[in-house]
């Protein structure tokens, strides 16, 4: 399990993480949510030793991250700058990262040179995309036990973005790697996660499975005024039609919506994009209209 416990950083007078809580069960992909200034690279540069508390704890299996050489082995990282040599190769990337990694798979990034065709020379010349499909290249070699990712598509086209996430999915149920991934591209995360956080100014706001994330918060379309006993997070009309985020049951809400006998009304589950801009705040989080 990865886990942080009450953990606060503060730079200057600026307090970054607030008692920052998190628990990423093993096995889990978990995607890290919040917008922007939220703290999710903070978490991240804790997660992988870069950063040490202030106080509180972050720990792999209970052993401590940034105390621990050996666990930070177990622990592949994909930056949204990846990060490599400024003269280096592949193949010389290549070369540290099986010195770096006692678990390297030579047989595995052989195989990965059909997925990721990348040319000879510097990575530094190469595309945005290319030296991200570099990174997974040897990250997924390195056979870590954990894998902890900010904006990990981001520059890839479509087919490759796929192609990645595929290779993810797998390492996961063949080895039962644990894998966090911080994006703004929810509805790619809510395609592939299966636990989620939403932080924002260094809190964690809630942390769910995404299952129970969406079964707890629901869209109630309807002529007519919201059923009694909700906590209603947002409303909007168009003409007789209403629609209200609430938070509640699915099942729950349907029952009562359909004990009211309203002339129509339908209840729907909500995307991990809905449910990301009403639990931080509804109207203040959404799109401004602006006359110009």
């Amino acid at each position: 399990m990865l886990e942080m416990k009450n953990v606060t950083k503060t730079f200057g007078a600026f307090k970054a993480l607030d008692g920052l809580s998190l628990q990423v069960p093993k096995g889990a992909v978990y995607g890290l949510v919040g917008p922007n200034g939220a703290g999710k690279t903070t978490v991240i540069r804790h997660l992988t030793g870069i950063y040490r508390p202030d106080s509180g704890s972050v720990t792999v299996d209970g052993q401590d991250v940034a105390g621990d050489p050996n666990v930070r082995e177990r622990i592949g990282y994909i930056s949204d700058d990846v990060f490599y040599f400024p003269t280096a190769t592949l193949e010389d990337m290549h070369g540290f990262y099986r010195r770096m990694y006692d678990k390297f798979d030579e047989a595995l990034y052989q195989k990965l040179k059909a997925v990721f065709p990348l040319p000879a020379g510097p990575i530094r010349r190469f595309s945005k995309g290319m030296q991200k499909q570099a990174a997974f290249h040897l990250t997924l070699s390195a056979r870590p036990e954990v894998m902890i990712l900010d904006e990990p598509v981001d520059g890839l086209d479509p087919v490759m973005r796929r192609q990645v996430m595929s290779l993810i999915l797998a390492d996961v149920a063949e080895r039962g790697t644990t894998v966090l991934i911080s994006s703004h591209n929810l509805r790619e995360l809510e395609d592939v996660c299966d636990h989620v956080g939403i932080m924002d100014h260094g809190k964690m706001l809630m942390e769910k499975s995404l299952a129970d994330m969406q079964g707890s918060t629901v869209k109630l379309q309807i002529v007519g005024e919201a059923p009694a006993g909700f906590e209603i997070l947002h409303e909007s009309r168009s003409g007789r039609l209403n629609t209200f985020i609430l938070r509640g049951d699915c099942e729950a809400v349907q029952d009562a919506a359909q004990a009211m006998e309203p002339a129509y009304f339908d209840v729907l589950p909500l995307s991990l994009e809905e449910i990301f801009i009403y639990e931080l705040g509804g109207v203040n989080y959404e799109v401004k209209k602006i006359v110009l």
